[in-house]
């Protein structure tokens, strides 16, 4: 392990992000904010969502810095009394695995469909990028709607469970255009290569050639686009909750704190809404910024 760690850090990746202080300090920013996120069950000084230990007496209570604040609460409390620290731990998990499990779905759809247009071409290619062209027609926000609204109707009971599918389904049905374009472009420029078509020659099935000998060659820009697309999912997540299509007020992610602490803004209590809002400013920031190295990392003519 120690080994392997080793060499990460000696290879060329490893030594432009030792020498990058952004790409470091975006790095503890976003491990932080995983961190807090996966283990907000034993970090986190409170638990949001048990409404056995929720005080209305303690609702919208200022940070502890300001008059009236509560040391318990370090960032206030929000309308129902619940901690707003605790709760952007716990908001920031849902909108992580939101945000990953729809990239991670996006980028198997779109590397599948990318790499069988550009290797196969003709009819199949063609209906693939039309596909891509009808899709990008359709906004997120949308086709959440359009989810959202079907959904309920089929099933009237399950709001909480319905409300995270539709969050997953809309990001990736709108994401994975991106990466079917991307690896198509790539696939087209290796599928005439020398090593393509001495497997042709050996005869090689064309999947297996997919597969062994194109795919790891179209992943690094896949990769840059994924670590990039990250932030842009949590961010149309939030949006979505803000909007009153995704998470529920029982389970609130970052867009859902947003939204109900948008209520309070002009009456004083800014906080409710402030802290949640920059944290979804720290987490989008700090993963773009490694994107954005990550991107001229993997760029051989930048080294």
């Amino acid at each position: 392990m120690i080994a392997t760690l080793r060499r990460a850090l000696d290879s060329d990746v490893g030594y432009s992000f030792r020498t990058s202080p952004t790409a470091i300090v975006a790095a503890l920013i976003a491990a932080i904010c995983v961190f807090c996120a996966v283990f907000a069950n034993w970090v986190a000084p409170h638990n949001p969502f048990d409404l056995a230990t929720l005080d209305l007496m303690n609702a919208r209570l200022p940070p502890m810095w300001q008059e009236g604040g509560n040391p318990a609460f370090v960032l206030g409390t929000d309308d129902q009394g619940r901690d707003i620290l605790s709760a952007l731990m716990y908001g920031a998990r849902i909108s992580l695995l939101v945000g990953l499990a729809s990239v991670i779905l996006s980028v198997i759809i779109g590397v599948t469909f990318g790499l069988l247009a550009g290797f196969l071409g003709g009819w199949i290619d063609a209906f693939l990028m039309r596909l891509c062209d009808v899709m990008l027609s359709f906004p997120a926000i949308l086709v959440a709607l359009l989810i959202a609204g079907v959904g309920r109707a089929l099933f009237p009971n399950a709001h909480e469970t319905l409300a995270f599918g539709v969050l997953i389904i809309s990001i990736t049905l709108t994401g994975w255009v991106q990466y079917a374009r991307t690896v198509r472009g790539s696939t087209l420029v290796e599928r005439n290569k020398e090593y393509v078509q001495a497997a042709r020659v050996t005869g090689v099935a064309p999947m297996r050639i997919m597969g062994r000998h194109v795919l790891p060659n179209v992943l690094g820009p896949v990769l840059v686009l994924a670590t990039i697309q990250v932030a842009t999912a949590i961010i149309t997540e939030a949006t979505l909750s803000f909007l009153g299509v995704g998470a529920p007020p029982t389970s609130p992610s970052l867009g859902t704190l947003i939204r109900v602490g948008n209520d309070y803004l002009f009456s004083g209590e800014w906080w409710i809404t402030i802290f949640p809002g920059l944290m979804l400013i720290l987490i989008a920031l700090s993963v773009n910024l490694l994107g954005d190295w990550l991107r001229d990392a993997l760029n051989p003519r930048l080294r």
